[in-house]
């Protein structure tokens, strides 16, 4: 972008700068011995042209809306419209998620995101013995079709966004969504929403599964096809970095684990036979929002950058919908304290900057209080007007990628991008070419968890020796206690949930559900797309703990490999 000549003046003005201007201020010292990113990414002092005096605008860059995306996926970005503000909400039982809903709309939300209770996220009914003590405890208790009935009463599906926070028993949520929408006589074809799925982020990262990766990774792909064919608006997968973030990783390895793990799930659909100009433009991916600001901007921007070219060069992609990384973006729950809670408001309004200005699609910012309980009402209202004043009054949504050019940014996004490709490399190496292979390879010999708490031990390392500073924690702390009012979900809750379970088994045609969990049962056992076969199960009412179980038995458990650092 700049020529030789240009570039040389540059330098020679930064050895003048340097010696005249800079240097009697830095004699002393800086505030810091070093100054990095919070994946200990170093920051310089300042940045020129000659950082990136290689970068070619229009191959890097481009336009907004054309490859490779760098600048967003959409030509307008928010000057056409807002992300979608989608505030994660669940607990309790199904009535009293419903009335949060209703109340997060009324507040101006814009698209719904279900949090759903542990034994729900297992696969377990509420009367479960393992269940005793989490039935609605960190989200809502959904057993049978008759809960999701009621966690929707009043509100019409072809009208709302969903997004369910669900994997080892999300083809079991998914098929009470689209029962559901068969009750209302809404066409699958206009569901829209989002279903995580994502079975690889769980075995690196959240730990939560039933089955093992090979068959788990199986399932994933029949609701690929199934929503290709029944729910063209779905995304039945959100490839999901958060929680590799929640673990410890740095931004490169959050970026760089969950793109490797999409292209294994675009791998395994084009080994079924899929097009891949049918079903990519359904997955869409989920990231974390830390602190760094710049650090994020340059992830979510590198990102993009690299899921076009790859998806064009890899894997034959012709579609722009296929080469358009689409994310949501949640604000870093890990980066919350107990302490001081109300400093946990700033923390999240600067993580909500950033993912908006490296262009999310759609945002959650995390309550005050979630260091302590679920969030109370107040706390989630004061999370959404976050978004809704960062939309309507700061002035960062009317212009496209505005840190764009910035040569701070700029040189970042190209340092994420080599470091990612570093990773995506090594993960396909692993699997002798093939990133399927290669994800499945790091999942069994323990690759992903030893870089995740290698990064996680470094970072706590850090702050205990004071090279962090955590407001309110290491540096800044106060005697008096500041915790807030909290929400609490009595065991009531579980008392009136399997209430509701034994009402169901009692009233539901027996027979019929037996039949239907045999036939599923056949699928699983012949090889079969298990998705229509799981939604004709849930409309005669099987429970989530019956459905699950037919897998389990067929497939087995999971027995995880101990990734010692």
């Amino acid at each position: 972008m700049f020529d030789d000549g240009e570039l040389e003046k540059i330098r020679q003005g930064r050895g003048r700068w340097e010696d005249e201007t800079l240097s009697p201020y830095v004699e002393d010292g800086e505030r810091k011995q070093r100054f990095a990113t919070v994946s200990n990414h170093e920051v310089e002092r300042l940045y020129t042209p000659e950082d990136v005096a290689d970068l070619d605008y229009l191959e890097d860059l481009g336009f907004p809306g054309e490859p490779p995306y760098t600048r967003g996926v959409y030509p307008t970005m928010y000057r056409g419209q807002t992300w979608t503000m989608r505030q994660f909400a669940g607990f309790g039982t199904a009535e009293e998620t419903n009335e949060r809903f209703h109340y997060l709309v009324e507040q101006g939300q814009t698209g719904l995101s279900t949090a759903f209770d542990m034994p729900s996220l297992m696969g377990l009914d509420s009367d479960h013995p393992m269940s005793a003590g989490e039935v609605g405890k960190e989200g809502v208790a959904v057993d049978t079709l008759r809960d999701m009935e009621i966690l929707f009463d009043g509100i019409d599906l072809d009208e709302v966004s969903t997004s369910f926070t669900i994997n080892p028993s999300a083809p079991v949520i998914y098929a009470m969504y689209v029962a559901l929408a068969d009750q209302q006589d809404v066409p699958r074809e206009e569901l829209r929403g989002t279903l995580q799925n994502d079975m690889f982020k769980e075995f690196i990262a959240q730990k939560e599964w039933v089955i093992p990766p090979e068959p788990s990774l199986k399932v994933v792909t029949d609701t690929v096809e199934f929503a290709v064919d029944e729910t063209p608006k779905f995304h039945p997968i959100s490839v999901s970095g958060y929680h590799i973030r929640e673990a410890g990783s740095t931004a490169p390895q959050e970026a760089a684990f969950t793109l490797a793990d999409g292209f294994a799930y675009v791998e395994d659909c084009i080994s079924r036979g899929l097009d891949v100009d049918d079903f990519a433009p359904l997955l869409s991916f989920f990231f974390n929002s830390h602190n760094s600001v710049f650090e994020e901007v340059a992830k979510f921007r590198s990102s993009r950058r690299i899921y076009a070219r790859i998806m064009d060069d890899w894997y034959d992609a012709e579609r722009d919908e296929s080469r358009r990384l689409k994310f949501h973006t949640q604000t870093a729950g890990q980066s919350l304290t107990a302490q001081q809670p109300l400093n946990n408001v700033v923390r999240t309004t600067l993580q909500a900057l950033a993912g908006v200005l490296g262009g999310t699609q759609s945002l959650h910012t995390n309550s005050y209080d979630e260091a302590l309980a679920l969030p109370s009402e107040e706390a989630v209202r004061v999370a959404l007007r976050t978004q809704q004043i960062i939309a309507e009054e700061s002035g960062v949504a009317d212009t496209v990628d505005p840190l764009g050019g910035s040569y701070a940014v700029e040189k970042l996004t190209d340092e994420m991008e080599e470091e990612i490709l570093d990773y995506l490399d090594e993960i396909k190496e692993m699997g002798d070419g093939s990133m399927r292979d290669g994800v499945l390879r790091g999942i069994q010999d323990g690759f992903f968890q030893r870089e995740i708490q290698e990064a996680s031990y470094e970072y706590q390392q850090r702050v205990e020796r004071g090279e962090e500073t955590v407001v309110g924690v290491n540096r800044y702390e106060v005697d008096e206690d500041t915790s807030p009012d909290i929400l609490e979900v009595s065991e009531e809750a579980r008392e009136r949930q399997i209430e509701r379970l034994e009402q169901v088994k009692a009233e539901r045609d027996g027979d019929a559900v037996e039949e239907a969990l045999d036939l599923l049962a056949e699928a699983v056992e012949e090889g079969e797309n298990v998705m229509p076969y799981v939604v004709d199960a849930v409309k005669e009412y099987a429970s989530m703990g019956e459905i699950m179980e037919v897998f389990e038995e067929h497939y087995g458990s999971y027995q995880e490999t101990t990734a010692a650092i």
